[in-house]
């Protein structure tokens, strides 16, 4: 209950212009990235870094408060850091997230990549929310457009492709940075480039043992913007449905599979819709907006 009031306070709910401002400033930030993206890339990695850190506690807090109850671990001792109180299992669950960024900033490995990309995904659609689904529904309009037109038609008038080269960019390593200009012993081991987990990457030949940084072309790619937007959506459609499996049944019912309704249609079309972007990929061997197809 007191992580629900939290994040109710926390969140933020999404008007009518907030929503048309998320596709001009993703066009913005694509644009600066296109012409800026070697400049920046180390703020953008250490700017990532915390993001996903903090992501990562925020999926597995409720985990570790899970653990405590259940096996009824005490946890007294309490510090205070940045104006937030800390117990004892909290500050091994921040311990233990920050270890696997800093693995991932060594390492570049795929998995690790992903684990950080689709918790920063899931803080964002638990903090960000859509009111109606008529918000929702424009919102989604405004980014089929954006999707297309920065997929198919970007290179007419910048010359490249510009979702294409942000997306397969390499982020200079900031720990690589640092490592070379102290010579420190082990700097064979870190990784010069990262891939920056605002993407879910997989290796076409998955049993390869392929590690990012060799070649883009290895790898397929989907955006977390392809996953959080309609998960705002699947989100909202949740939220209706507790709405409404608590107005019009018992308390007893209230988690129960008749009080989710929408969201088994939901959730399939948004399975279908990505298999669907998938195959265009595969089959024209070309990127394919998959918000197109979602």
């Amino acid at each position: 209950m007191e992580r629900n009031r939290d994040m109710s306070e926390a969140s933020i709910t999404l008007d009518r212009s907030q929503a048309l401002m998320i596709p001009v400033m993703s066009s913005f930030s694509l644009l600066l990235m296109f012409y800026l993206f070697k400049s920046l890339s180390q703020f953008l990695t250490a700017f990532t870094a915390i993001a996903a850190a903090s992501s990562l506690f925020f999926c597995l807090s409720p985990y570790a408060a899970y653990l405590k109850t259940h096996f009824g671990l005490a946890d007294p001792f309490v510090s205070r850091c940045c104006s937030k109180s800390f117990t004892r299992i909290q500050g091994i669950l921040l311990f233990t997230c920050s270890f696997i960024v800093v693995a991932w900033l060594v390492s570049g490995h795929w998995i690790l990549n992903n684990l950080l990309g689709i918790s920063i995904c899931i803080a964002f659609v638990s903090h960000v929310r859509l009111p109606n689904i008529k918000i929702c529904a424009m919102l989604l309009l405004c980014l089929f457009v954006y999707d297309i037109f920065w997929v198919f038609y970007s290179e007419r008038i910048f010359g490249k492709n510009v979702m294409v080269s942000v997306a397969t960019q390499q982020a200079s390593n900031p720990m690589h940075t640092v490592a070379s200009s102290l010579s420190l012993p082990g700097l064979q081991l870190i990784t010069k480039k990262l891939e920056l987990p605002v993407k879910i990457v997989f290796p076409r030949n998955l049993l390869g043992g392929v590690v990012p940084g060799q070649s883009a072309s290895d790898f397929m790619m989907l955006g977390l913007g392809d996953m959080a937007i309609p998960g705002m959506f699947l989100a909202l459609v949740l939220c209706f449905d507790y709405r409404k499996s608590r107005d019009t049944i018992n308390l007893t019912e209230l988690h129960s599979s008749k009080g989710h309704k929408y969201i088994w249609y939901a959730l399939p079309g948004y399975a279908i819709g990505l298999i669907t972007a998938l195959a265009a990929g595969v089959l024209t061997h070309s990127p394919q907006p998959a918000l197109l197809y979602l």
